[in-house]
């Protein structure tokens, strides 16, 4: 028996949905993810999550863990609608008599992280200067040694600021820089995500024919989030590094993904590429386990139930 066949508004608004909950819960992690990823040797300043998130509070008050939080709220809606709905699009036309091999569900997770980037890539870049403005303002407090001679402070930017400046300097392609890593980090995760969460989602159901119970739709969103940033973590890190517009003057720079490599390879050896994964295995699992969650009771679906059907 196929899958039940979700209408594309009601994929949208489940995806949606999922993203604001998820989010809102695991935004501070994904903070300290961001910081952790960006400090580079010479420069360290936080030593672990916790050690960063007490730092956070300390200096900017329980709302600095929020930094950015606005960017990826008002974001994640069309970018997990997109992907969640997408998956299902390329899932629904690859199958047939509602069955399909692993290696179209894997197509069909590959169609589903290359569709996302178009919302992604700008909501990572904004996000990212939002979130290390903190990291980057404490090293001024508390490593002057790092900050160059005659630099001035600046206020942390906002969103529209920071907005406003790339497209007036570098246009619409300013927003999407590191497109390329940001596709290198998505497309795999898809590739690996979707068809694991549907082979574990299988194992726990309810004989041939039954769903699986919702507590099983979350643990396999969990264990195949998690498992899937894991595996592409390194691409994360360098995907942050790239989109980064503000460092330390001791920092590095990179003019692309192969001299960003090859940097950090020389200069902090390679387990500098699992920098943060703990931190984005523990924001990947509850938002995707709460997603397919969503999906499972049908929230998209019992909203439009009160909106006027029109009549044949």
């Amino acid at each position: 028996m196929a899958d039940k066949q979700i209408s594309l508004p009601a994929k949208l608004i489940n995806g949606g949905i999922a993203g604001l909950i998820g989010v809102t819960c695991v935004f501070p992690i994904d903070l300290a993810k961001t910081r952790l990823q960006n400090q580079q040797n010479g420069s360290r300043l936080y030593t672990s999550m916790s050690d960063c998130l007490i730092k956070t509070i300390r200096s900017e008050g329980y709302f600095g863990m929020y930094r950015g939080a606005a960017v990826n709220l008002t974001l994640v809606t069309p970018e997990k609608a997109i992907k969640l709905a997408a998956n299902d699009f390329f899932r629904h036309h690859l199958s047939k008599d509602g069955k399909i091999t692993l290696l179209k569900e894997m197509l069909a997770g590959c169609g589903a992280g290359t569709c996302q980037v178009i919302v992604t890539t700008p909501m990572e870049m904004l996000k990212i200067q939002l979130q290390d403005a903190g990291r980057l303002a404490a090293q001024r407090k508390l490593m002057p040694e790092t900050v160059a001679a005659g630099a001035v402070e600046m206020k942390s930017p906002t969103a529209m600021q920071i907005t406003r400046q790339l497209l007036r300097e570098k246009g619409i392609a300013g927003l999407y820089k590191g497109l390329g890593a940001t596709l290198l980090r998505d497309v795999p995760f898809s590739i690996i995500y979707f068809p694991l969460f549907a082979n574990l989602n299988n194992l726990g159901k309810r004989g041939k024919e039954g769903p699986a119970p919702f507590y099983v739709s979350f643990i396999s969103g969990c264990l195949a989030g998690s498992t899937a940033a894991v595996a592409v973590n390194p691409v994360d890190v360098i995907k942050t590094r790239l989109q980064s517009l503000t460092r330390g003057s001791t920092e590095d720079t990179y003019s692309g993904v192969t001299d960003c490599i090859r940097k950090i390879l020389r200069n902090e050896g390679p387990s500098a590429f699992l920098k943060g994964a703990y931190c984005r295995a523990l924001v990947i699992a509850p938002l995707f386990g709460i997603a397919q969650v969503v999906y499972f009771l049908g929230v998209g679906e019992f909203i439009l139930s009160f909106l006027p059907k029109k009549d044949k």
